[in-house]
């Protein structure tokens, strides 16, 4: 679930979203590949292999969106593990 100004608001279906473009399409690929953390914040920040991903803005939309989730309750501040949700799932698969 996502908060905004600490008000929870739920994942928005795949279906309003624009269609992925193919910079998404290899971000949900990437963290489809288990390497991916995210840093636990307001606007989670995403790393791949170790190293920061080139474009904060897309991996914002991502999670904001509630494509990629991280796989486990941190603290702000604390990198965890990211993964896929269902919905992240059904739109790489659409693809």
């Amino acid at each position: 679930m996502r908060t905004h100004n600490n008000i929870e608001l739920a994942p928005r279906p795949i279906g309003a979203h624009p269609a992925l473009s193919h910079r998404d399409r290899a971000i949900l690929r990437a963290v489809a590949g288990g390497t991916a953390e995210l840093l636990v914040s307001v606007e989670p920040d995403l790393f791949v292999d170790g190293l920061c991903c080139s474009d904060q803005v897309a991996a914002h939309r991502l999670a904001h969106a509630g494509l990629i989730a991280p796989t486990a309750p941190a603290a702000a501040g604390q990198r965890v593990l990211a993964r896929l949700t269902p919905a992240g799932q059904q739109g790489l698969l659409a693809s």
